[in-house]
């Protein structure tokens, strides 16, 4: 059974909510101290959705493995060339090639958008992220040392950009 990565639509909430909470929880991914609602997931997901962003999911037969997005690199117009990607894969499934999919995927969509340049916010210590993106031609642009905490410890960001449609002009 291959992988497809597709639109999300709000019957992926569930599963799009299960993969984020575990990460909220039990991980460094996600800087928040609890889960999210599904109505919160639902609202976010009609947001990005409604601002022209795609939430996508990867696939096998029934089963979302993992979802992703972007959205506004920060509010204001001069960045609105620049978009901030996120990745999710769900635990039992890291490791094969699903987040390469979904970050190629959301490449292939900003690019489309005309946006000239993806950011990654990355927490330090996630290696496998930060290789997963260097290899999809992201590079290391900043470090901020303990701008975050979580686990009741300090977390320094990783900042990497991947330059997408050099056509866009200023």
């Amino acid at each position: 059974m291959s992988l497809i990565v597709r639109d999300a639509t709000l019957e992926d909430a569930a599963d799009i909510l299960a993969i984020y909470n575990y990460a909220a929880l039990n991980t460094t991914a996600v800087w928040t101290d609890g889960p999210a609602d599904l109505g919160s997931r639902r609202e976010w997901m009609s947001a990005r959705q409604q601002a022209g962003y795609p939430v996508l999911v990867a696939m096998k037969g029934r089963d979302v493995l993992g979802f992703a997005s972007f959205g506004d690199f920060r509010p204001w117009p001069g960045y609105r060339h620049t978009v901030e990607s996120s990745v999710y894969v769900d635990e039992r499934h890291h490791r094969a090639g699903i987040g390469r999919s979904l970050v190629a995927a959301l490449i292939e969509r900003a690019t489309a958008l005309n946006k000239h340049a993806m950011i990654a916010g990355i927490e330090a210590a996630n290696a496998a992220s930060i290789g997963l993106h260097a290899s999809l031609g992201f590079a290391e642009v900043g470090r901020m040392p303990e701008v975050g905490c979580k686990f009741g410890r300090w977390l320094d960001l990783v900042l990497m950009q991947r330059p997408l449609a050099n056509e866009v002009a200023p």
